[in-house]
């Protein structure tokens, strides 16, 4: 899509300015071709600039993380945190610990993180983490130091009401266990507030684990009811066995829907007669083993090393493994076999030819920063809980995350709506959360 050529300009000097940065290129462009209308109706956002500086985070910090490991041997991995932007709260969002990390991949997140923040209506803004260090193979007490070194690297520039991590790709319960820990003991203080994530024991949020993938389901609910449908019956593909993966199979499960297929970066499994959630839970949870092993354990399903999850037949796909996994020869499978909705779990796992293909071919689209925002909404009432010393039930928070999901489907379904897109998701978000950060951001002056 064109972009507007003030917009092209703003975007040129975005590449300019950040060099190589392939994944945070795509995420400024695919946000700015939707605000198009609202820049030519607001001509205030463009007078006090503010696109060019919701494009520059406020500040990015790199530091190196030195640890050994159970032989000995010293190893040097990068770390990083962008504070993006504070315009609506606290920097949110989680640290990712993975070998394909760099720079660009966490100005991505990061700037996807101001928008998915903006539109759960939480007071929170956008920030994101995270290192190239690989935690597969790794023995618990590798991992334990590694996590040590990285928080006393981290800890001076975070804090409950000033940049709040949570967990991502490669960090989960253990991992922020294992940062808290540090942190308390450099601090000196019980802040319980300043990681999300944390095992219930100690000021973590019931529902937490399973909320991004509950919320992506959730979302996808919504649009089956504008139609009169639901998840009742329906084959659905969701691609990763990670936190996102399995917490969506639960959900689509409890829904009525069948999930078929699953992948990791081995390949993929299929079982027709619906993928064990138990099994599932095991096998990633428990022994951190490979999507094959299922395979292996059930007559049922069959383990597929090359070709594309996508090839799978459905009518719902839930992107939930990583950034550009979906690309067009995925959406053009898809949209072969009669997939007629495609709701994101990871974060901009789809290409923007992918999107282009689903939108021309009426298959109904979500984008990962409206339809996988469960997850900080819910690192978000973790913080309320924390703030007050309280602990919530289950189906209290989970209630709350429905109510949230369906507010965040409201507000761009009527965003769309209000621009002359009916059904257009990704402007709809794109413009919510965009206009939500510009209008604070003017309140709040040039600083």
């Amino acid at each position: 899509m064109e972009l507007t050529p003030d917009l092209q300009e703003d975007f040129d000097i975005v590449v300019r300015r950040n060099p190589g940065e392939a994944e945070f290129h795509q995420a400024v462009r695919e946000v700015l071709e939707s605000l198009g209308p609202v820049v030519s109706k607001r001509p205030e956002y463009g007078e006090m600039g503010i696109i060019p500086r919701i494009c520059e985070p406020n500040k990015q910090i790199i530091f190196k993380v030195n640890w050994q490991d159970d032989r000995g041997r010293v190893h040097t991995n990068r770390g990083f945190r962008v504070q993006f932007n504070s315009a609506l709260g606290p920097y949110k969002g989680g640290l990712r610990f993975h070998p394909s990390v760099y720079l660009g991949i966490i100005k991505f997140l990061g700037f996807e993180q101001i928008f998915k923040n903006a539109l759960t209506g939480m007071p929170i803004g956008g920030g994101k983490g995270g290192s190239d260090f690989d935690p597969k193979g790794k023995s618990d007490n590798e991992i334990m130091r590694f996590c040590q070194s990285f928080m006393t690297e981290l800890a001076g520039h975070i804090g409950h009401d000033i940049d709040v991590p949570a967990g991502d790709i490669g960090v989960g319960g253990r991992e922020i266990g294992f940062m808290f820990g540090q942190y308390k003991k450099l601090t000196g203080r019980y802040e319980s507030g300043v990681l999300t994530g944390k095992g219930l024991d100690w000021g973590g949020s019931r529902a937490r684990t399973e909320a991004t993938g509950y919320g992506t389901v959730f979302f996808a609910e919504e649009m089956l009811k504008l139609s009169g449908e639901s998840f009742d019956g329906k084959k659905v593909v969701v691609s990763g066995s990670g936190n996102v993966a399995i917490y969506a199979l639960e959900k689509v499960n409890q829904l009525g829907g069948t999930v078929v297929a699953m992948s990791d970066s081995s390949g993929y499994i299929v079982d027709e007669s619906g993928i064990d959630l138990a099994q599932m839970q095991e096998l990633k949870e428990v022994r951190r083993g490979r999507i094959s092993e299922y395979a292996d354990a059930n007559p049922s399903a069959r383990f597929i090393s090359d070709g594309m999850i996508w090839d799978v037949p459905c009518e719902i796909a839930l992107p939930c493994a990583t950034q550009n996994e979906l690309n067009i020869g995925g959406a053009r499978a898809l949209i072969g076999h009669g997939c007629t909705l495609v709701a994101e779990g990871a974060n901009m796992p789809s290409t923007p030819d992918a999107i282009r293909a689903f939108t021309s071919n009426g298959v109904r689209f979500a984008p990962g920063k409206a339809a996988n925002a469960g997850g900080v909404a819910t690192s978000a009432l973790e913080m309320q809980q924390n703030a007050s010393r309280d602990s919530w039930s289950f189906e209290h928070t989970e209630e709350r995350l429905h109510d949230i999901m369906v507010g965040i489907h409201e507000r761009c379904w009527a965003t769309a709506e209000e621009y002359g897109a009916p059904g257009d998701y990704v402007l709809g978000a794109n413009i919510a959360g965009f206009i939500r950060v510009a209008d604070t951001m003017m309140a709040l002056g040039v600083i």
